[in-house]
């Protein structure tokens, strides 16, 4: 399966160069990383919050957790929390589940990067599957989104 239709043709008006590159199934950013050969701090990783009852994007390494607080704080928001299952269904209804691309501007969300990403010079996602990844220079990425930037990534606990 290639990624969305929708993301497909969002990427094609952005006009912007980006490849996609079929990878075995995985289903964790850690595991996306590994299978495509990827190091952790290149896998941008999508994670739904809502912020003040509204869809946002926050954006880390595959190798980060977000901290809730730091992201409000970021977000301007008096209450955050991680999206559940089920809205993740409605809010990208393209996409499998837990495989959301981090195009805010497609699902007219905000996004938010943790900074450690923007230090990089590309980055790679999920095009809506759990099989198909996209790599693009992290400036388009920039160009196409518009995020917020700020430190809200914590390391992952076991």
């Amino acid at each position: 399966m290639a990624v969305t239709a929708s993301v497909q043709e969002f990427l094609r008006q952005a006009n912007v160069a980006y490849t996609v590159f079929p990878h075995p199934p995985a289903f964790t950013a850690q595991e996306e990383a590994a299978v495509t050969h990827v190091p952790g701090r290149d896998w941008a990783k999508t994670v739904i919050c809502f912020a003040d009852g509204q869809p946002i994007q926050a954006v880390v390494p595959a190798d980060l957790a977000v901290n809730l607080d730091a992201l409000a704080l970021l977000a301007g928001a008096g209450t955050i929390r991680l999206a559940r299952e089920d809205e993740l269904d409605w809010l990208f209804p393209d996409c499998e589940r837990g495989a959301m691309p981090p195009l805010g501007p497609l699902y007219r969300q905000s996004v938010f990067v943790e900074e450690a990403l923007a230090d990089e010079d590309r980055i790679v996602f999920n095009g809506g599957t759990h099989g198909d990844a996209v790599v693009m220079r992290y400036q388009d990425f920039v160009a196409l989104t518009r995020p917020i930037v700020g430190r809200f990534g914590q390391p992952i606990s076991m």
